[in-house]
Formats: structure tokens, sequence, C-alpha cells
């Protein structure tokens, strides 16, 4: 898998490299705004990890939106300080498939990238996700379930898109505090179950097939097929 990654911090450039280096991939670096647009135009890439924040006169989000304007769907991951919500939802609307806050784990960005790739085969190109009877517009923000509108709230929709953009997949209480909210809660608030038992009532509640379940004592998969010794009412 070919690689470009696009960040100026050197010590972090260097951690991304070696790491993804050893897990098999190849990667190019570029270490500015300008050459990195360059590089991503002139070369074919399975995906990209690109800064927020970048010198030489062009930041992450114009370097994405250089690229969406010109067709190009290669997967992006944004990585940046700016951990905000709004920020995060910019990075999102900006046209890119998932943003990561630093300070960040390796292996969490390594397991990132893989679902990119794994998710890059099914993604549509009218800017659809589709699992089942679930359908979600990601430019317009609706929702839709055996073809009937779905209202949600601002954070109900953006945590339904991360479980819909990482499907089949665990996603843990921790991964979704830090992508949906943004900072880190005390481990023990129930603020992820509140809010995903809204979600349920509205998604799950007046159809046949539950698509959000509930992993003992992990977090939360969306997926179309359930798994019975997966699902634990009690967490609901």
């Amino acid at each position: 898998m070919r690689c470009l990654l696009i960040e100026d911090d050197p010590p972090t450039a260097r951690l991304i490299h070696d790491g993804l280096h050893r897990n098999g991939y190849e990667v190019d670096m570029c270490h500015d705004g300008r050459s990195g647009l360059a590089r991503a135009c002139e070369g074919r890439w399975d995906v990209i990890v690109l800064d927020r924040m970048l010198p030489g006169g062009l930041d992450g989000l114009s370097i994405l939106a250089a690229l969406r304007a010109r067709d190009d769907a290669t997967p992006v991951l944004v990585l940046s300080a700016l951990s905000s919500l709004d920020e995060r939802v910019r990075g999102l609307r900006g046209g890119c498939d998932d943003y990561l806050t630093k300070p960040f784990a390796f292996d969490e960005l390594l397991l990132r990238i893989e679902a990119l790739l794994r998710r890059a085969t099914q993604r549509n190109g009218d800017d659809r996700i589709r699992i089942a009877d679930l359908e979600l517009d990601t430019r317009t923000r609706r929702v839709f379930r055996e073809h009937k509108p779905i209202a949600l709230q601002p954070r109900e929709y953006l945590l339904l898109e991360y479980l819909a953009r990482h499907q089949g997949e665990v996603v843990t209480r921790k991964m979704l505090l830090a992508a949906v909210w943004g900072y880190h809660f005390d481990p023990e608030t129930n603020v992820i179950d509140v809010q995903m038992s809204r979600l349920r009532n509205k998604i799950d509640k007046d159809f046949a097939v539950p698509l959000i379940h509930t992993v003992r004592g992990v977090g939360y998969t969306l997926r179309a097929v359930a798994d019975a010794a997966a699902n634990d009412p009690a967490d609901d």
C-alpha cells in the first residue's frame, strides 16, 4: 500500500513513517503544503495522512479542497492539534475521511488507516454511506432508514457517521469521546451511553433488525448482522 505523509513536525513524521514502514507500507513524505499538494496530485496513493497546519502557504484543508475539486477520492486522514468539535466538523465537511487529534497513539493511527483502506472499495462517489437499509448522505447530513427520513441532532449525526465510517468494527467509548466530543471525560461518565440510547431510539426502535450493537465492556459497533454474544442489552 502506498501512503503519502504530509507532516511538518520531524519527530511526528518519523514516528509515522517508521511505524507504517514496519507494517508493510511504502511511505513518501512531504513537509510543507505546496510540495505536499504537488506530490499528492502527481502520484497515485492508497491513502494520504495530512497534517492540518502546514508551512508553505497551504494548510491541510486547502490541500484537501484542491484534491476533492479535481475529483480525487483518495482516502485522507487529517491529523490536527485542533480538537474542538467545530474544527473536526470543518475537517469532515471539507472532505476528509477521518480526523485524528494530536497527540495520538500510533496503534490507533494504524487501525484508522486500515479501516479507511477497507472502506475505500465500499464507499460510493455520491457521498453516501449504506449499511443494510440505513443510508447517510454525508454532504447534506440527512439520514434515511427504509427510505424514511430520520431527524437527528448534530451530535447524534456525528456519532452515527463515526460509527458508519467504522462499520463492522468495535468502536470504544474512548474513541467516540475523542472523535465526537473532542476531549476526554471521566472514564466512568455515561455521556456516551445516554447519547447512544437516544440514537438507538431513532435508528433501531421502529425497525425489525437492530443495527447498533453493544459490545460488552468495550463499546459499540454498527453492523447489519447482529452477534448475539456481543450484544448486551444491559449496556443499552
